[in-house]
């Protein structure tokens, strides 16, 4: 079988560093496989992303969100990442900072490959090389003032041996300003010089192109003196008009309207020469510098990956005690158990540990840490709580000591105790459903792995437990449909992966052991796996309903019970273990305490003494008879169900045609009614436009005194070929129906009974009262719904022609005329009807100011007596709008004008004497 070395998590992603560990144990591709699974099963990756949220530079986040923590591999190295961890809860949190260090995977691929970094990716690599630095002095600080020392060690071994590259750092420095993002002078003789010679020419270039674009700017060949870059070359700005005023100049450019020229001057052309070819050589010596510092990186590549790996252990290790304060975690201590079982591997490891004779598993009140969160301040909330006064707390081994548990702590989750004694391999949990089981295993397990992974754990006291190499979990139903396996089949396919890679060092942790087939069959073949595994793993716990098992005890000293209290008075789990105890599932004492019928109950005691394991023979011969009686019974069940699914589709077959042809028929009468709508719609526009046509032709041959009976006679012409084609109502609906339904909104124009029928405005919905709040003028009231009317559409959106109608009378005689001109005419009944055509318009839109102007004058004076304007200035820069205005505003013929509305905007409404 092939061997790999690897840790639990697989490192999926290349731009993740490895930890710098050197594992000693190997872990077959098989195993790696099952503990990958039974990793998923505890949520690892969960307790991983918790983690996360107090780690603090990217590598770290990115580690933990992708569940690719460091796991001890040996005792000795759990035993170091727990240091680790209780040697960071010394720490302030304020006295460090990871705020400059930054993840360099990609910067150094770029290098490597001989391309160019740029600036900002030196400053990146130098400020990480400066905060690496600084955190190991602050570090190497705090342990020297401390009364302590030694109790910072673990932390400061891990940076003791890196090279933190204090001449790379340097040489960065000296050549770039990482302030301002530019590369300094000093860089290198070469470019200091290139750069003084460039701004020598520069100076006399500038010198030159100002004194130019003055003379034209005095000759007039442009508003104001200017200077630009055209083509990499320096150039002035001249109208095309005034070329002539540099001779022999080139032209490097144009406007868009060709209007003006961008010359160089001839006395220019050999400094612009100057400036590209010194700018060509400052840019070669830039990129000669930036290669050099690349280069360097690259030659540097595996001090700066072991330096960022040591990094990054730096930020687990800081990630975990904060972690641990968060959750008032405590460190646990490896039992003697295990170092039993791995004497042989680790016999050069100085490892100190707590001797126990009687309990090789004892943890005392342990949260399950998922459900922990929910009872728990929010993480970012409680990251501070790691301070100095956290030294107070240890007690000299590595651990720290835990405040108390009931600190800002609620009841849930509820805490379990772990007690099992030495010598015992097999642990049976027996009790009710939804007792607790499940969860209590899952916190085993969890327990366990967060050990061997450095982190502290949520109890009380010093927890201890052996170090595992494995931690095999088989919880939840494993039946899969691709694999044709039921529930059974996965169950027990998972458990022969276990034996196959279980080692005298692992935990194996099984749900519902042997459920999923006949029970006298599940009974014999669970016994037999606890048999194998009581010879093959350090510890194994399992959950069964099978009685038979917990009566393993008696005859083994390797087999422990275990059971889940279950309160008869509350009839509710209280979801503790109760070590050495057997439970039951208190099926019939529950059943009997919520007042079940007492035959029922005595009829349920007759079966449990029938399935004891002495009638399994009589019991198999009941229960085949009574299989073949159900399976009769659902055959003639399924025979009738098959009948009735017949009928059914027939009457479906024949509701499905009558719909399909509902369907055609809707289509059609539809196509029908819109072909007629059409038809009746362009018949009134025909006639309306005869009817506009005439009315045209009438105004220009008649006098003013028939206009006004031409517009009676057109309007009722358009109002009986309206009321010609309006559909007519078939069902009225009366003033208190409408009232009932209709519900104004927000911002809506009603009509309030009690106002007179005045208009009102809704500015607040209906509530609960059945009241709304309108406003008329600057009055505010609330008035009941059944007093608020709508306004009809025809009220809203007035025809023209009515709106027209009111006041068309002009004044008959000069009094009334004397009278207009003496108001300023501001009276519009003598202009008649406001429409516009194509002769009472003038379009300016397009126009320069003056051709604007002109047009406008001409229109103005072109126009009847008594007439209306309208001048469409469009929207624009306003230009034209403003030039419009002022005209309109002291022309002698213009009367008054309207101001843009949102009914017409970009247009103006003039009325001319």
């Amino acid at each position: 079988m092939q061997l790999t070395c690897n840790l639990f998590i697989p490192i999926n992603k290349p731009s993740i560093h490895r930890l710098s560990f050197k594992p000693r144990f190997c872990y077959s591709t098989e195993s790696n496989s099952v503990q990958s699974d039974s990793l998923k099963t505890l949520e690892w990756n969960s307790i991983c992303k918790q983690l996360s949220a107090f780690t603090s530079t990217s590598m770290g986040s990115s580690a933990a969100n992708n569940a690719r923590l460091p796991v001890g591999l040996t005792p000795h190295h759990s035993q170091k990442l727990l240091d680790q961890t209780s040697a960071a809860r010394l720490v302030p949190q304020q006295q460090l900072d990871f705020s400059g260090i930054h993840d360099l995977t990609d910067i150094l691929s770029v290098s490597v490959s001989g391309k160019l970094l740029t600036v900002p990716e030196l400053c990146t690599v130098r400020r990480t090389l400066s905060s690496a630095r600084e955190l190991f002095d602050t570090l190497r600080h705090l342990a020297s003032v401390s009364n302590h020392s030694h109790r910072y060690s673990p932390l400061l071994e891990i940076l003791q041996n890196c090279n933190f590259l204090m001449g790379l750092e340097r040489r960065i420095e000296f050549c770039i300003d990482c302030n301002l993002l530019v590369i300094l002078d000093r860089a290198s003789e070469d470019l200091e010089i290139i750069r003084s010679e460039r701004k020598r020419n520069i100076e006399i270039l500038d010198s030159l192109l100002k004194e130019v674009s003055s003379q034209i700017f005095r000759a007039g060949g442009i508003d104001r003196p200017f200077i630009t870059k055209r083509r990499s070359r320096m150039c002035v700005g001249i109208r095309a008009s005034y070329r002539y005023l540099l001779p022999e100049g080139i032209v490097l450019n144009a406007s868009s309207s060709g209007a003006t020229y961008f010359m160089e001057p001839k006395e220019a052309i050999d400094l612009n020469n100057m400036e590209v070819r010194l700018s060509n050589s400052e840019a070669a010596e830039e990129r000669a510098i930036l290669s050099m510092l690349a280069s360097e990186i690259a030659n540097s590549k595996s001090e700066i990956n072991y330096l960022l790996d040591k990094i990054l252990e730096v930020d687990l290790a800081f990630a975990r005690a904060a972690y641990a304060q968060w959750m008032n975690g405590v460190c646990p201590i490896f039992s003697l158990g295990t170092l039993e079982v791995c004497e042989s591997v680790e016999k050069d490891n100085d490892i100190s540990v707590v001797q126990d004779d009687d309990l090789t598993v004892n943890i005392e009140g342990m949260r399950h840490p998922l459900l922990l969160e929910s009872s728990l301040e929010n993480i970012s909330d409680n990251v501070t709580l790691r301070s100095g006064n956290a030294a107070e707390l240890g007690n000299g081994n590595g651990t720290m000591a835990s405040k108390s548990a009931s600190q800002g702590i609620t009841d849930f989750p509820v805490p379990v105790d772990f007690k099992i004694r030495s010598g015992t391999r097999v642990v049976v949990i027996s009790g009710p459903n939804t007792g607790g089981k499940t969860a209590s295993m899952k916190t085993l397990g969890l327990a366990s792995l967060m050990s061997k992974a450095g982190m502290h754990l949520p109890a009380k006291k010093s927890p201890k437990l052996p170090w595992f190499d494995l931690i095999l979990v088989d919880i939840g139903d494993h039946q899969s449909l691709e694999q044709n396996l039921s529930t059974f089949s996965g169950h027990i396919s998972r458990i022969r992966k276990f034996l196959e890679v279980a080692s005298k060092q692992s935990l194996v942790l099984i749900d519902e052991i042997g459920s999923g087939t006949d029970p006298s069959e599940g009974v014999a073949l669970s016994a037999s796996i606890l048999q194998y595994l009581r010879e093959h793993v350090n510890l194994a716990v399992v959950t069964t309903h099978y009685a038979d098992l917990s009566t393993m005890k008696e005859k083994d000293t390797c087999f422990e019970n275990a059971a889940m209290e279950f309160s008869l008075e509350t009839l509710q789990p209280t979801y503790r273990v109760l070590w050495g105890c057997t439970g039951d599932s208190n099926a019939l004492s529950i059943a009997q305490s919520i007042g079940f019928d007492k035959n029922i109950i005595d009829h349920a005691q007759k079966w449990v003494e029938k399935l004891k394991p002495e009638q399994q023979q009589e019991r198999r011969g009941m229960l085949y008879q009574s299989l073949q009686e159900e399976k009769n019974r659902l055959k003639a069940q399924a025979e009738k169900a098959a009948s009735i699914h017949a009928e059914i589709m027939n009457v479906y077959s024949e509701i499905q045609g009558e719909a399909e042809d509902l369907d055609r028929r809707e289509t059609m009468l539809m196509a029908k009614e819109a072909q007629q709508v059409q038809q009746e719609l362009e018949d009134a526009k025909s006639q309306m436009e005869i009817v506009i046509q005439k009315f045209e032709k009438q105004l220009k041959d008649l006098g003013r005194n028939q206009l006004n009976s031409i517009i009676k006679e057109s309007e009722t012409a358009i109002a009986s070929i309206v009321k010609a084609h309006t559909p007519a109502v078939g069902f009225p609906i009366n003033d208190a129906d409408r009232t009932t339904s209709y519900t104004p909104q927000f911002g809506e124009q009603v009509r309030v009974k009690g106002l007179g029928g005045k208009l009102a405005t809704v500015v607040e919905l209906l509530g609960d009262d059945e009241t709304i709040l309108v406003q008329y003028g600057k009055v505010k009231v609330r008035v009941k719904k059944n007093r608020i009317r709508a306004i009809p559409p025809s009220a809203k959106n007035p025809v023209t022609s009515s709106a027209t109608h009111q006041g068309r009378q002009k004044p008959l005689n000069g009094k009334s005329r004397g009278n207009l001109e003496m108001n300023g005419g501001n009276d519009d009944s003598y202009y008649g009807p406001v429409v516009q055509t194509s002769k009472n318009t003038v379009d300016l839109r397009g126009m320069r100011l003056e051709e604007a102007a002109i047009h406008l004058e001409m229109a103005i004076n072109a126009s009847q007596p008594y007439s209306v304007l309208f001048v469409i200035h469009g929207m624009g820069t306003g230009a034209v709008k403003d030039r419009a205005l002022a005209i309109l505003q002291k022309h002698p013929r213009v009367t008054h004008f309207e101001p843009e509305s949102p009914m017409n905007y970009g247009c103006t409404i003039a009325r001319v004497k």
